[in-house]
């Protein structure tokens, strides 16, 4: 096993999350448009201030019939006229009469139960009868069945899903109250990176960070904006110091090991954020780092560190980006952990893995495979991979074993 997952002063993946999570404050609330909130969290409880159904309806194309019992097959009834949706009739049935009413549309006073049309048969003199037998009460929607006002329709801290947004338009709730979301920067460091072809030439490589961390945020709805910097320390400290002035999160990639170019770390110390922890005892992405900044009237700024492998910043983003987002967002972040059984055998590291897998069914047992090219500077595997699998550090895990893992 590796020597480096024996280095002093790594904390497990538990207590950096749980740091993070405790350092971070959610950000100030604001009011929006319920159709502008998608994917937002609430920030209160939302009640319902009307009965859903609002009033008594039809559940299908049919008839309203009032009847004193059950409705036999060959029974009779006059036919009044009809009532759309949307509309509303002060007709009120009595015994043996019936109107034409349509999916969603008000039923009438009196009304004992509605027959489909399906089993009605139209005859002579404005009559209609019944070829089957009905029950009371039939395809009747009762008002407030589904929700009562004064009932909880969503609680603080809730995800605004389409389903949710949909639910609570029903509902006639118009605008909700949310966290605000961060305002980020991300700034790639390294010389290294090519801004086009040509530099390819001088031993610089194409950049993936900034288009993986863009289109992260992408996903989940949030804007970001890109920074490159230069490897000088100069340049490190006058992005920083303007970055910190008004923006919630500075995420950053690469610049915080201990080479002599990696001035992430030590430069935001100068700049007065205080340090969180440090290095993580896992692979990939052990430099991680995170750091905070008082600043007066305003919320604070949290520094998050990635290393600067790509690999390494894909497993940053999914454990521990998410894990501070959701804090801003007044959320505990418990990563969603699933049990899958391991088609093959591992080797033993010193340190947790992350590892890029593919998970599927199998005769209803969920397993995971392995992908070849783990090393932190690949990235291929996740036009593959659909999780990423934790090997606790030490273990050395058999085919049939249970794993946990996250899906991406």
């Amino acid at each position: 096993m590796s020597a480096c997952g024996a280095e002093s002063g790594l904390i497990s993946i538990e207590q950096a999350l749980a740091l993070i999570s405790s350092h971070t404050q959610a950000l100030a609330i604001e009011q929006l448009a319920l159709h502008s909130a998608l994917n937002r969290y609430l920030a209160e409880d939302l009640y319902s201030s009307i009965d859903l159904p609002l009033f008594a309806q039809s559940a299908v194309d049919g008839y309203a019939l009032c009847s004193n019992g059950t409705v036999e097959i060959g029974c009779q009834f006059e036919l009044l006229g009809e009532i759309k949706a949307g509309q509303c009739s002060e007709l009120q049935l009595k015994q043996g009469q019936a109107i034409r009413i349509f999916t969603g549309a008000q039923i009438p006073e009196g009304t004992t139960t509605i027959a489909r049309q399906e089993i009605i048969k139209i005859i002579e003199n404005q009559k209609i009868e019944l070829t089957e037998t009905l029950k009371l009460h039939a395809d009747t929607r009762d008002q407030g069945e589904e929700i009562a006002v004064g009932q909880c329709l969503a609680q603080r801290g809730q995800q605004l899903s389409v389903g949710a947004i949909a639910a609570l338009s029903m509902a006639g709730i118009q605008q909700v109250r949310v966290f605000q979301y961060p305002k980020i920067a991300v700034v790639i460091t390294g010389d290294e990176v090519a801004v086009n072809v040509e530099d390819l030439a001088s031993g610089k490589i194409f950049d993936a960070n900034a288009p993986l961390i863009q289109t992260w945020f992408q996903q989940n709805n949030q804007k970001v904006e890109i920074f490159h910097v230069a490897d000088t320390e100069h340049a490190v400290k006058t992005l920083l110091q303007d970055l910190a002035k008004d923006h919630d999160v500075i995420l950053t990639t690469g610049g915080v090991s201990v080479g002599d170019y990696d001035f992430i770390r030590p430069v935001t110390l100068n700049l007065g954020f205080e340090q969180i922890f440090w290095k993580v005892k896992q692979k990939p992405g052990k430099p991680m780092f995170f750091a905070k900044q008082e600043r007066p009237q305003k919320a604070p700024c949290y520094l998050l560190g990635l290393p600067g492998n790509p690999a390494a910043v894909y497993v940053g983003m999914q454990i521990y980006t998410a894990t501070l987002i959701q804090a801003l967002q007044g959320q505990a972040h418990d990563l969603k952990w699933f049990n899958a059984v391991l088609k093959h055998d591992l080797k033993a590291d010193a340190r947790d893995r992350f590892l890029r897998m593919t998970a599927q069914f199998e005769q209803a047992t969920l397993t995971v495979n392995s992908l070849s090219k783990q090393q932190s500077h690949m990235l291929t595997n996740l036009m593959q991979a659909n999780c990423l699998v934790r090997i606790i550090a030490g273990q050395t895990p058999k085919a049939g074993q249970i794993v946990q893992g996250i899906f991406i």
